[in-house]
């Protein structure tokens, strides 16, 4: 690949990714498969080896040579750092697009968002059942455990009893990088589960406001935030998404049977935000939410539509 062509349609694919991880319930990897880099994204991120990036370090002081640019790059390229860093501005310049206005709408339109919300959810969770066969006690077993997880952790989330701070968000950014590239899996929903979407879509907004306004001082906190977000999420990039990557190739039924039970349990999340939104329960509070909903559940339908031969 070595056109300008080539290298921007990578950026789009990564934008497609990254407005899709920027909202529950649609995946970045569903994405990714639907244009076709999956396998690529999955053998990049498989080939990166922190051993052979520190060696790369030894060529640093002679890059004045011709030879050691060309080692240089040859290395780079086979780790496929272009193809990421390409992909990756694509992914981070979308989800800060979309979370600016996803931020927006969480203030003005609560109840509508977290409504479009859990159709997105729901509709994913019904199309997965699909890829799952719980046949086995320890399928069942991991069901159970993947549910009640996430029901679990998501009511005790939403009444804040969670904690916060910088090393929360470093192992927040680990595990949400794993679902990211997991097709059918939103890195969005465990932030959502855990309570810190909101801290998320706040701190893109807060730091993206700050810095276009100069006011650099007021951006040192949401940044702080951001940074340690994608410390961790490189973190899982490294490690957690080996592991997980692991799991699916020994243990694929039970790992997407606890998944899907997990997407289930967490529908909770919204659930909760949708009810402390609504203040009386009538025909004109709970029509606009069932249209917002259903039009959530209708785009995750659409996808899988167009998604039916791919496979997961």
């Amino acid at each position: 690949m070595t056109s300008a062509r080539d290298w921007v349609a990578v950026y789009l694919k990564g934008a497609a990714m990254g407005a899709a991880d920027a909202v529950p319930g649609v995946s970045g990897g569903t994405i990714a498969l639907i244009t076709g880099i999956y396998e690529r994204l999955v053998g990049a991120i498989a080939a990166l080896d922190p051993r052979e990036a520190l060696s790369l370090l030894a060529l640093v002081p002679r890059l004045g040579s011709a030879s050691a640019r060309e080692e240089f790059a040859g290395a780079l390229a086979d780790m496929e750092v272009p193809f990421l860093l390409v992909l990756g501005v694509g992914v981070l310049s979308s989800v800060v697009t979309v979370a600016n206005v996803v931020h927006v709408a969480i203030n003005d339109y609560t109840g509508l968002t977290f409504a479009f919300f859990l159709g997105l959810i729901a509709a994913s969770v019904v199309v997965l059942v699909g890829e799952v066969e719980v046949d086995t006690p320890g399928r069942i077993a991991a069901g159970v455990f993947g549910f009640a997880f996430a029901f679990l952790l998501s009511g005790q989330a939403q009444a804040d009893v969670l904690p916060g701070g910088v090393a929360v968000m470093v192992v927040v950014g680990a595990f949400a990088i794993c679902a990211m590239v997991l097709p059918g899996v939103s890195g969005s929903l465990i932030l959502l589960t855990v309570g810190k979407y909101d801290v998320m879509t706040g701190a893109v907004s807060d730091a993206t406001d700050a810095i276009f306004d100069a006011q650099f001082a007021d951006a040192v906190e949401p940044v702080t935030t951001l940074v340690a977000f994608m410390a961790g999420a490189l973190v899982g990039i490294l490690s957690f998404a080996r592991a997980v990557e692991w799991a699916l190739e020994h243990y694929r039924a039970a790992t997407l049977t606890f998944l899907v039970a997990l997407m289930a349990g967490a529908l909770r999340a919204p659930a909760i935000r949708i009810s402390d939104a609504t203040g009386a329960w009538n025909a004109g509070t709970v029509a606009p939410l069932v249209v917002a909903a259903v039009v959530g559940a209708g785009l995750v339908l659409a996808l899988d539509a167009t998604t039916d031969d791919l496979d997961y």
